[in-house]
This record gives structure tokens, sequence and C-alpha cells, in this order.
């Protein structure tokens, strides 16, 4: 298949699930609100467990929006992408059934799999022995499990794929939805989801140390902010209708922008003396897209909400926007740290501040560092015309991350 640059991938369809609401409607106007999801932990008990603040979906019943064989056959993070992928299909007003299924793929991103199903599973295994072992153990904990069953459900059999590069994947898919668009493929449905909150899963976000160890949800996660300790970690998923521009034009759909430039870059070894790669993979975005910095309206930020890693950041903006800058956000200081599904879901909002001209702050920083300066959206939405947005995303261990949508 060769790829063909001028065909254009515009984005069509969103679905969201949240801290902040299930649905793209609620999650919008909880996040211009700036009210937070973040809060104790409830899903399991804490004690004995550094993290104390998370974000959780509230309210989420799976059997309530699907069927209740798939709710058996899959883990939390799948059926989050299933409700996502419903939204964005009706929000795009497509139906896969009218549509060849050779020209519809599934590129999803995962950072941490099903860990609560896998958790259950091998606790049957040790207490009740081989026999209460599920069949379904075998594919419902892999990271590739949301790609499968959301083109199983809706008959996709075009190109598919999964990233896992921790939380850059919920950007780096949608730019292999666009490479894939460009490629001859007319729809893919492309986002990422996680949700890691059984104890195993949560030992894993443990060692790196970048999670933040606070009890009070205001906070717990301060990217940017003279208090930062680290981020609280949170659960979710955002699915993107991405289509051929011209299919959405013949459909008479309207597009929510245009995915104009992706670009990404794994930071070298330490050793090596080189320093990090987020520079590159800003500039290659703008690069791809044509795009020069003063043509940036708003740049949704990584906002790790760690010290070391938000004056890595702050230091790349200023290198790229200059002395001037542009106006910065973290709205994911509402939900957390979605691990892969955080930058899909900023993608989503990104799309929406391009529709509608309002920005959504950073809520909960209060004394922004000096050593970041940066233009942080604080307080009230910012109501501004965004025709070009950037979205950032970091990974653990080096994987950078940048998409460039515009206004079609």
């Amino acid at each position: 298949m060769t790829a063909e640059p001028d065909r254009r991938a515009v984005v069509t369809g969103l679905g969201v699930v949240a801290p902040t609401g299930i649905g793209v409607k609620t999650y919008w106007a909880n996040t211009l609100d700036g009210r937070s999801g973040l809060a104790p932990m409830t899903r399991m008990d804490p004690t004995g467990y550094p993290i104390k603040v998370i974000g959780e979906v509230p309210g989420f019943d799976p059997y309530a929006l699907l069927p209740s064989r798939v709710v058996v056959e899959t883990a939390l993070m799948t059926q989050f992408g299933l409700v996502c992928a419903e939204e964005a299909l009706l929000d795009g007003e497509l139906d896969p059934k009218e549509q060849p299924e050779y020209q519809m793929g599934v590129v999803t991103a995962n950072a941490t799999g099903g860990a609560e199903f896998g958790q259950r599973e091998m606790q049957n295994l040790y207490s009740k022995g081989p026999s209460q072992v599920g069949a379904y153990m075998a594919i419902a904990w892999f990271y590739a499990a949301n790609s499968g069953q959301i083109s199983i459900r809706h008959g996709m059999r075009g190109p598919s794929g999964v990233f896992i590069t921790d939380q850059a994947g919920g950007l780096d898919c949608v730019g292999q939805a666009r490479r894939t668009i460009r490629g001859g493929t007319t729809f893919v449905l492309s986002g990422g989801t996680d949700s890691s909150f059984s104890p195993s899963g949560l030992v894993g976000q443990i060692p790196p140390g970048l999670v933040s160890r606070s009890a009070d949800p205001a906070r717990a996660y301060l990217p940017f902010d003279a208090e930062a300790s680290g981020y609280a970690p949170g659960e979710g998923g955002a699915i993107l209708l991405v289509e051929e521009a011209e299919s959405a034009r013949a459909r008479g759909v309207r597009p929510y922008g245009e995915i104009a430039g992706y670009a990404s870059a794994f930071d070298p070894h330490p050793a090596t003396g080189r320093g990090p790669n987020l520079r590159r993979a800003i500039e290659g975005a703008l690069a791809d897209a044509r795009c020069a910095p003063a043509d940036v309206d708003v740049v949704f930020a990584d906002g790790y909400g760690v010290p070391a890693l938000d004056r890595l950041e702050s230091r790349a903006l200023a290198e790229v926007f200059g002395p001037a800058g542009v106006p910065v956000t973290v709205p994911k200081t509402t939900t957390g740290r979605l691990y892969a599904a955080g930058p899909t879901v900023d993608l989503v909002a990104a799309l929406l501040a391009v529709r509608h001209g309002v920005v959504p702050p950073t809520v909960n920083v209060t004394a922004p560092s000096p050593d970041c300066p940066v233009d942080l959206i604080l307080g009230d939405p910012r109501e501004a015309a965004v025709r070009t947005a950037l979205v950032i995303a970091r990974g653990h261990n080096g994987f950078n991350a940048a998409v460039v949508v515009r206004a079609v």
C-alpha cells in the first residue's frame, strides 16, 4: 500500500470515559468548570500503599453499557475502549455495517494491560486451582485486546495495531491512524485506554518514584507548581474516529479538526551524555504540519508534575516558542495522568477547544514555579480563536510524542 500524503486525516467522532465524566458532553462541561475527578482511592483498600489519591471513573457500569457476554470476556481497560468507540461512531454518524470491512481499521494504545482481570484470575489459580481460571485469561489482560475487541465488535478488518509506548502511546496510535489513512484506509478508530487499580497494578506504578504520595486531592498533582511532588494516576479512555477528509465531506459530516502533524522521538541513554529529545518531537510535529511556532494558539502540555521533568518540558517550550511563549494548559489536572489514555483525552480537549473557541484551565496550581516560566492558563477557561493546537506526551524511560491539530 503506497502512502498518499495528500490524503488528509480528520477527526469526525469523539468518545470519552474519564474520572470527570462518561461521555464527551459531561467530560467537557466538567473540564471547563475545573471540576476535579481526583479523590481518595475507593477501588481497593489503600492501607499499606503510598498512593492515596487517584482518578477513578465514577459510576461506570459495564453491564448497562455492553452485552454481558462481552463484559465477562474483557478487562476494564477494554470495556472503556468499547464504550468510547461506540460513542465515537455515533458522534461521527458512522454505521460500520454500511462500510467495506477492509476500509476500517483500529489502532489503540495501552500502558498497563488488564491488571485487575489478571490479578483476579491468578488469585483463583493459587486459591482454588487451575480449573477455576477462566478461558479469557489468555487474552483479556493483553495490551492488544482493546484493538481486537473493538475490531471484532464493529467488523473492522482493515489495518490495525497497538502501541505500547507508555504515556506517549495515546499520541503514537493517532499518528499511526493518520499514516493508515494516507495509505488508503478510509476510517480508523484510534485512542488509548488504561485501568490498573488492583494491588498488582498499583504496585507496578510505585518503583519509578514519580507518583504523588499526597493524601490531599487538591495537592496531589501540581504540574509546573513550586510544590509539585509527583502525579496522581488515573484511569479511563478516549477513542477518535479518524477519517479521510474527502470521505467526511462526501458524508456531510463536520470534522472537529485535522490531524495535521505528528512526530515522536526517544531520549538517548543518560550514559551517552546527550540531552532529552522532547524538543525534537515538538519541532518534528510542527514541521510535519508545515506550521511555524507562531501559528500555534495553545499547547496542551504533558505536565508530569515531577519538578525535574516539568523543568525539562518548560525549557523545551521556551526553546521552540521563544521568550514570547504560548498559552499552555494541563486539563489532565482534573483527571490525573491516565497513562496511554491521557494524551488521547488531551486530543479530545484540544479538538473541542478548536471547535468551541475556549481553552480549559489547569486546576489546583496556585504557585507556578519560577523554574518553569510558562503562560499557564489558571482559574477560568480562556476564550480564544483556536485554529492550531499542539498536544505533547511523554512516557517513562524516554518516550516523547507530539501531535498538531488544526481547524478545517
